[in-house]
């Protein structure tokens, strides 16, 4: 009895685990090296003479949109936020880094008035460690991999949560 106990137990912290890690969303959540930028997404909009143009990279993650997320996921069967922009930019022979803090740490920095449509946007989740990142697509709008249980959609710079969490942004 008190070994099944034990097993039970064990089971439901591993459970537990396995849950806390698909919301938290990205596959890594290390500090950055080099230092936040941030610029309140409100202040600082793109120009609109940006909001036109195109990016393979980005044309390929909106061809993702309604793939489901899956923790370390880098294929259409499912990605996590840094593996969709790995796929996109690889496919559309782009070199990037598959993590997050390596593509923020090796993308030339952006100013968040001067996003482009295929910049990267990269932000902070929890306890203000760089932990998502998705694709800018013009007209405050954004393609990222949100969470477990979730499908790579769009989001808005407009909303307060994506607003308030903004770290920078960078360009491959």
């Amino acid at each position: 009895m008190g070994w099944s106990l034990q097993v039970r137990r064990i089971l439901s912290f591993t459970a537990l685990l396995v849950a806390l890690v698909g919301i938290t969303g990205c596959a890594s959540v290390a500090t950055p090296a080099k230092p936040y930028t941030v610029e309140t997404a409100s202040h600082t909009r793109p120009a609109a003479k940006h909001q036109a143009r195109s990016h393979r990279g980005l044309t390929i993650a909106r061809g993702m949109i309604g793939t489901p997320y899956r923790y370390g996921g880098t294929d259409p069967r499912g990605f996590d936020c840094s593996g969709l922009v790995y796929y996109s930019f690889r496919k559309a022979n782009i070199d990037v880094p598959r993590t997050t803090t390596d593509q923020y740490r090796h993308s030339s920095p952006v100013k968040m008035s001067s996003l482009r449509p295929g910049d990267l946007i990269f932000f902070r989740i929890s306890r203000n460690k760089l932990s998502h990142v998705g694709i800018y697509a013009g007209n405050d709008r954004f393609v990222h991999a949100p969470s477990g249980g979730k499908r790579v959609s769009y989001a808005s710079l407009d909303n307060p949560y994506w607003e308030s969490r903004v770290i920078g942004a960078g360009r491959y």
